[in-house]
């Protein structure tokens, strides 16, 4: 990869994947994703019959293994394989279209430059590693929602066995790290885009994306929905355990998943909000600038066409003045339109909305298929 090009992908472990083949061009590392997940599945599942341990493993209340190596660990990968090339399409397009002034590139540079050298990092990497070797550790001590996601003393019986090793000592400790190795991306993420947000960027408020210019920055956020599901998956996995065994009431998920969808926001949408100072410093601008111009062509209007300042033969009817009011009363109106964050209604929603899919195979807790049948059939007829 060029050095000038902005990329969250690197260090030991997807050098690994790209020496063993599973990094596919420049980004694709689904083949990466999808071989750990089958490996850990597979190993699982044939340890499991070796055992005799498939009325366990099978279970309702351990369905969350299963989602997490068959579902989550993919999506991780596929969140990487699609965010990508968005970043580097964002720093392409903000200094082509002179968001990045001239002025600001050696320092864009210098940012991109330190940002991929903490990527590419091996100490980030080990010391996630270790991290989740020593959530292994403390795993009866975390207590975290759902039988599969931690050491469960009362599954001794079943820890004590390989499958319970094999499960709890190498599909959490690796799931666990790609999801810190997930967070640490999305830190070096946060400080880029504060870093980027410090620049002397040139915002037009008059822009058509009502962001200045940045309005690309939601096409590189609603790539994380993958991820997003990912992290919904998992918690919607645990909460079914729960309720399975009886120690989770369905109702209690009306207080934690408002929970979650916050703590979705502050991961996801609290970045952007590094803009927002210069943002309203560019909308203020623009008003000031768009409001002195309007009041000088509004001025000479009135003088030609209200005082009577004109030439006599000249009509109202058909000029090319009324015209060109009616112009500066929009562009007035989209400097005053302007948003004041990169976070709109349509991204809040698609990331939000990500964490409600995986919860929606829980109603079949509390209400049946036909039940549930009925009462789309119902909302959709009233449309």
């Amino acid at each position: 990869m060029s050095e000038s090009r902005l990329s969250l992908l690197g260090g030991p472990f997807h050098r690994l994947g790209r020496s063993l083949g599973l990094v596919h061009g420049r980004s694709n590392t689904v083949p990466l994703g999808l071989a750990i997940a089958a490996s850990l599945w597979v190993v699982l599942v044939a340890l499991t019959l070796v055992e005799g341990l498939g009325h366990t493993v099978f279970a309702v209340d351990a369905i969350g293994a299963h989602v997490r190596l068959l579902l989550v660990i993919p999506l991780f990968f596929f969140c990487e394989k699609v965010l990508d090339p968005r970043l580097g399409t964002l720093i392409e397009t903000t200094v082509r279209s002179g968001v990045v002034p001239l002025r600001s590139l050696p320092a864009l540079q210098a940012e991109i430059a330190r940002t991929r050298r903490w990527v590419d990092a091996w100490l980030p990497e080990f010391a996630c590693l270790m991290l989740a070797l020593a959530m292994l550790v403390a795993g009866p001590h975390l207590h975290l929602y759902g039988a599969t996601s931690g050491l469960d003393p009362q599954r001794a019986a079943v820890q004590e066995t390989l499958t319970g090793g094999w499960y709890w000592g190498i599909c959490l400790t690796v799931l666990r790290f790609l999801m810190l190795r997930w967070l640490w991306h999305l830190l070096l993420w946060g400080r880029f885009l504060w870093r980027f947000s410090r620049l002397d960027l040139h915002l037009v408020p008059t822009h058509p994306d009502r962001n200045g210019g940045l309005g690309y920055l939601q096409e590189v956020h609603v790539k994380f929905v993958p991820l997003v599901l990912a992290l919904g998956a998992i918690e919607s996995a645990s909460f079914a355990e729960e309720i399975a065994m009886g120690t989770l009431r369905f109702e209690a998920l009306t207080t934690i998943i408002p929970f979650l969808m916050i703590v979705v926001a502050v991961l996801f949408l609290g970045p952007l909000l590094v803009f927002v100072p210069k943002l309203r410093e560019a909308r203020t601008k623009g008003l000031e600038a768009y409001g002195d111009l309007a009041m000088h062509y509004v001025e000479a209007f009135d003088r030609k066409w209200v005082l009577g300042e004109r030439d006599a033969q000249e009509r109202l009817v058909g000029s090319a003045d009324v015209q060109s009011l009616a112009d500066m009363q929009n562009s007035y109106q989209v400097v005053e339109d302007m948003r004041r964050s990169p976070v709109t209604p349509h991204l809040a929603m698609r990331l939000l909305g990500a964490v409600i899919v995986p919860m929606l195979p829980l109603l079949l807790f509390k209400f049946s298929i036909g039940d549930l049948s009925q009462l789309l059939f119902k909302h959709f007829v009233a449309l």
